[in-house]
């Protein structure tokens, strides 16, 4: 192995005050997952930044492919076997 591959990147301290419900439960929660607390929250973490920052996303089209994007859009629906079986199905949070 090289130097490079067996050498980690240096860490920096993040110090939370929390609850101690709180903290039991993120410590209950990691125990489950068979992680440390520290791995448990930066994975959560970095699961919810990611979420943040893609639900921001900026998409920068000409204006042919826009025009084309708000046509597709203000067109009708058309009727499928595959859309009217998902219309008619329950939603996987309603009860059964």
């Amino acid at each position: 192995m090289t130097a490079a591959s067996t050498t980690k990147e240096p860490r920096n301290t993040l110090n939370l005050r929390i609850p101690a419900a709180e903290r039991n439960l993120i410590d209950r929660a990691a125990a489950s997952a068979g992680k440390t607390r520290t791995d448990f929250i930066l994975e959560a973490a970095r699961r919810a930044a990611e979420d943040a920052l893609l639900d921001r996303a900026l998409m920068v089209v000409g204006s042919n492919a826009y025009a084309a994007f708000l046509a597709r859009l203000d067109r009708p629906a058309r009727a499928n076997d595959r859309l009217r079986r998902t219309m008619r199905s329950k939603a996987p949070w309603d009860k059964a």
